[in-house]
């Protein structure tokens, strides 16, 4: 029997966040939207004369890769790489329908992938910390994985000398989330270049997790680092979705993107065994919402929403700095910060989260627990924050927890 860890952070969601009265400043999505709202970023003069959901397609299974208007806006998103410090290298050909697979999320895509390209006898090396997922799915399947640990001292940035020496003969795979959930560090494309540069001279496939992109909310454009797909490498493979960046967690539609046809066949054969295909209506949204009329709006209220909170959640940890520490994200949706008590000692983040969730029904993550793979002492003190919600949301539990501090930590 294969032998799966507990995935801690949906379960901590899923034991928390229905909480009577919770402030769930937890959640990893920009604050989701309605199919109302999502209407009304439609710029096009015709935005009326074509609905959002065909009511008289029939419910079929639909296209089995996911519509090929779907897998086009897709597609767009990474060939037109808008606002980026750099485009795809001279020679390389733009991203085409056929190089995208649609899937529900991008925990099934980055699954897939997984699941298709590797199994017992492979190494895989993968940033640390990150989504749980991203490490703990290679190890069920037989494969050596090797955790390549970011710190805050460099800014959660990969070190590529230190990636160098953890390659053996038998690396298949290189995992990297840019940008990285939970720090919301940005890996700048320098850094980028090299890490594609080791995966191309020893022909190892790179994985990178993209669901936060392109979320950089902090960085001028010049300093916005293309997508790994975008940079000359055939076996890059990108995954994202729906739900971070786009407001739509809710229609579960992700994707795997990848000029390596191989790969894509291989992911195509893995996903006959799982799910076929997605509902035609989530197809139908996501398609919308990534048109060309649609999803440059779209994009530029949740880049507003993320600066906004941010702005709020910085003047808190700076307001608190006498207990509070952390390294500013510049992308993404999340943050973490250290906890420290008047002793100046990190607190046990899992109490220190269950007690605040209790007394203010203020809720968000231990991270030694959710992100500490076995609670290392890299974690100690550690909370992930989630703030591109509401943001009177964000206010609120900000508001109590400053009393909290005040009546426990001061």
């Amino acid at each position: 029997m294969v032998q799966i860890p507990a995935f801690e952070v949906e379960q901590w969601m899923d034991k928390y966040e229905n909480t009577p009265g919770v402030l769930n400043i937890a959640e990893t999505c920009c604050a989701s939207i309605s199919i109302d709202q999502l209407v009304q970023f439609n710029s096009s003069q015709e935005k009326d004369a074509r609905p959002l959901i065909d009511f008289s397609a029939r419910l079929t299974y639909g296209a089995i890769r996911g519509s090929d208007e779907l897998r086009q806006n897709i597609a767009a998103t990474y060939n037109e790489d808008e606002g980026t410090a750099a485009a795809a290298p001279p020679g390389t050909s733009p991203l085409s329908s056929e190089d995208v697979i649609v899937t529900q999320g991008a925990i099934s895509a980055n699954h897939l992938v997984f699941y298709s390209l590797v199994g017992p006898g492979d190494h895989v090396i993968c940033v640390f910390p990150t989504y749980q997922q991203l490490y703990a799915v290679p190890e069920s399947l037989g494969a050596e994985v090797s955790l390549w640990k970011l710190t805050p001292e460099k800014a959660y940035i990969p070190d590529v000398a230190e990636l160098e020496s953890m390659i053996k003969s038998n690396t298949k795979m290189i995992v990297i989330n840019n940008p990285n959930n939970p720090t919301g560090a940005t890996i700048p494309k320098p850094i980028l270049a090299e890490i594609i540069d080791v995966a191309r001279r020893r022909d190892i496939i790179l994985l990178s997790d993209e669901v936060y992109r392109p979320l950089f909310h902090s960085l001028e454009p010049r300093e916005t680092p293309p997508s790994a797909i975008s940079m000359g490498y055939q076996r890059v493979v990108a995954t994202s979705s729906m739900s971070k960046a786009w407001a739509l967690a809710g229609i579960r539609v992700g994707w795997v993107a990848s000029r390596d046809r191989a790969v894509v066949e291989a992911v195509a054969a893995a996903r006959d065994y799982t799910t076929i295909s997605v509902s035609q209506l989530d197809d139908q949204v996501a398609r919308y919402a990534l048109g060309a009329a649609v999803r440059p709006r779209l994009i530029a209220r949740n880049l507003e929403l993320a600066r906004t909170n941010l702005q709020i959640l910085s003047r808190f940890v700076r307001d608190h700095s006498t207990v509070c520490s952390w390294v500013r994200p510049t992308a993404g949706t999340t943050a973490i910060v250290q906890f420290r008590g008047k002793d100046g000692t990190p607190v046990e983040d899992e109490s220190f989260c269950k007690d605040i969730l209790d007394r203010t029904k203020v809720m968000f993550l231990p991270a030694s627990r959710c992100f500490g793979h076995g609670k290392t002492s890299a974690f100690d003190g550690f909370v992930r924050i989630g703030y591109v919600n509401e943001t009177e949301v964000l206010r609120q539990a900000l508001e109590k927890l400053d009393e909290y501090l005040a009546d426990h930590l001061k």
